[in-house]
């Protein structure tokens, strides 16, 4: 009795450690983001005009994606292409819709900016796996059920690997299905897996080379970012 009851204790304690570390670091991400907003003001008030200049409001371009354990949340952006009715939530990089401030947004990454504010929301983290819309989502499917137990982020493995994914998809006459059934399967096997093997550490290495990657995206290379992380080569894939 003695023994079963220091091993509930111990249990106990654990997951209240685990708790604590959570809303720790939740409250730390929140104070991060706060400041980056900040620092990136400039930034957004900048590309806020040069969008408005080139093709007018909306600024922000709002999407409903899934978060953790499958609750809906509204994603933000800076809107990159022109606002007409979407056939399909995948593009590609030739997308005639895509402005030509648009363009350079998306390449930079600098349209993705206004996320911290779903940071700062509590909808997402910096690290964790992307946030898919509802029509893309299986709940059946075990990968999904892991993938949802952890809060969306700004960047994980399977972004990065998957930074030039609209030129990816240049490769497939049929974009929406190459993403669903060749894309996004390789999207989730890599954030399952490093959701499996994440550290601090590695959660710092991947932000600073997002970050890296944002600032310099020629140099980038899916291939050594999967051996820098030891994880799979992609399967399948074709490279245009």
């Amino acid at each position: 009795m003695g023994v079963q009851s220091s091993l509930g204790c111990g249990r106990r304690r654990s997951e209240a450690e685990s708790r604590a570390r959570n809303v720790l670091r939740a409250v730390l991400e929140r104070l991060a983001a706060a400041g980056a907003l900040l620092l990136c003001v400039p930034v957004l008030v900048a590309a806020g005009a040069c969008i408005v200049v080139e093709s007018g409001f909306p600024v922000l371009f709002r999407q409903r994606r899934v978060g953790r354990r499958g609750r809906p949340f509204t994603l933000l952006k800076l809107r990159s292409m022109l606002d007409s009715d979407r056939k399909s939530s995948i593009t590609k990089s030739s997308d005639p819709r895509i402005t030509r401030v648009g363009g350079f947004l998306r390449r930079y990454k600098i349209d993705e900016l206004p996320q911290l504010w779903n940071i700062l929301a509590g909808d997402m983290q910096f690290v964790g796996p992307r946030p898919e819309v509802p029509s893309m989502v299986d709940f059946t499917d075990p990968a999904w059920r892991i993938v949802l137990s952890e809060r969306p982020g700004l960047t994980d493995l399977s972004t990065l690997a998957y930074r030039n994914e609209e030129g990816v998809l240049e490769a497939y006459p049929d974009t929406d299905r190459a993403y669903r059934e060749i894309v996004l399967p390789e999207k989730l096997r890599l954030s399952a897996r490093y959701l499996e093997t994440r550290t601090v550490w590695s959660d710092c290495k991947l932000l600073a080379l997002s970050a890296w990657y944002s600032f310099f995206p020629a140099g980038f290379d899916p291939d050594r970012i999967l051996r820098t992380f030891a994880a799979p080569q992609m399967k399948g894939v074709r490279r245009g």
